[in-house]
């Protein structure tokens, strides 16, 4: 097995089971739910946006290892960021998780760079961009649910 495969299970095994910033989040000023029918994720996204970046970001909800583990590593990723830089890190790591790693993946997405091994197995796609695309949806301050179907 490869290192970054390796370090793709740690990571993932870790976040899924002790997720960072999981939880409610009392004084939020976005939320919004993300769906996934086809296998049941189900995740709500908290905001606090204090001066046009995100001063906290939380989540609540269930769903596999691999979504639960991308909305941890997201939460610690975005944190500080602003909407247009989140949009930015986004677009990369769907990039990422659709099509496989690039070659300057790692300097550019940190952390979120050990998802790129997604990419092998389509119907995790959706797991692992569930939480982002509810964090999207709640930077635009749009409140219908956001499926990935």
């Amino acid at each position: 097995m490869s290192e970054l495969s390796d370090l793709y299970q740690e990571v993932v095994l870790d976040h899924g089971k002790r997720p960072r910033n999981f939880g409610p989040l009392p004084g939020e000023t976005h939320h919004a739910e993300g769906l996934n029918p086809l296998c049941g994720d189900h995740f709500v996204v908290h905001a606090r946006v204090d001066g046009g970046r995100l001063a906290e970001v939380r989540f609540e909800g269930s769903g596999c290892a691999i979504s639960k583990a991308s909305a941890s590593v997201m939460t610690g990723v975005v944190k500080g960021k602003t909407a247009e830089e989140v949009d930015r890190i986004f677009e990369r790591f769907h990039r990422l998780v659709t099509e496989g790693p690039a070659q300057d993946d790692e300097e550019a997405l940190g952390k979120l760079a050990v998802f790129g091994g997604v990419h092998e197995y389509p119907t995790r796609v959706k797991c692992a961009s569930l939480a982002w695309h509810a964090l999207r949806q709640a930077l635009r301050g749009e409140a219908a649910p956001v499926s990935t179907e």
